[in-house]
């Protein structure tokens, strides 16, 4: 394993595919200058109080079908590193990291398949919101572990908490994988309780979130009925 110190790069998730980083392998920018996030959108984070890295992951044992097992690992990782600082999080569907209502966390993970349907090499883009106290007003309902906590912290000592939590989880992911499923399960934000949703027709919907499926859909019952959803099939109102 090796850990990389950048001052600033365009974005860690780019860097990290590059042939040279192997298996375990961290790069960490203190800047990102073009930070991406899910559904295309840019991540915001200001020089030098968050935790902005991608870890290379070579998860050859794993069936490209299972792949969101990956995600449940490196969401329950947070989780459980925010939990160590006394931060008490969900994991909103797919891999957004929530206080409250407020988003402290978010997730960028890429794969490259082998031709074995097995997953060949992953990266896993984080930006981890930490000693940050203000946001750009475009930026929707964030919060860091500074607000959450009362306090400052130290950004090495939070990477090498997480790092190990996601080395941790990386192995259930490998023993256990049942079990990684029913902890993600309990963790989900708004998991059995009544909030509106908007689906892709512009409709809003009532739903309760009753678990996530084994290939990544969102369940939602409503009027009656479990439904299960694909990533951008239906959108959180917060």
């Amino acid at each position: 394993m090796a850990v990389l110190i950048y001052k600033s790069l365009p974005s860690t998730n780019t860097e990290a595919k590059k042939a040279g980083y192997r298996h375990g392998d961290a790069i960490i920018a203190r800047e990102q200058t073009a930070g991406r996030g899910q559904r295309g959108n840019s991540w915001s984070s200001r020089a030098g109080e968050n935790l902005t890295f991608s870890l290379v992951w070579e998860p050859t044992f794993l069936e490209a079908r299972r792949q969101f097992l990956l995600s449940e690992a490196v969401a329950l990782a947070l989780a459980d590193t925010l939990a160590k600082y006394d931060i008490r999080s969900k994991i909103k569907w797919t891999n957004d990291i929530y206080v409250g209502n407020k988003k402290i966390c978010g997730i960028l993970i890429e794969h490259d398949l082998g031709t074995d349907g097995k997953l060949a090499r992953t990266i896993v883009g984080i930006g981890l919101n930490i000693n940050q106290k203000e946001f750009e007003e475009w930026v929707p309902n964030p919060t860091s572990m500074a607000l959450e906590g009362g306090r400052s912290f130290d950004l090495n000592d939070v990477f090498q908490t997480l790092y190990d939590a996601l080395e941790s989880r990386y192995g259930q992911l490998q023993t256990a994988p049942e079990e990684l499923e029913r902890e993600y399960d309990a963790l989900l934000y708004r998991k059995d309780s009544e909030h509106k949703y908007r689906l892709p027709s512009g409709n809003v919907v009532h739903g309760i979130i009753r678990g996530v499926k084994s290939t990544g859909e969102l369940l939602v019952e409503s009027e009656g009925m479990v439904v299960p959803y694909l990533f951008k099939e239906i959108e959180f109102i917060i």
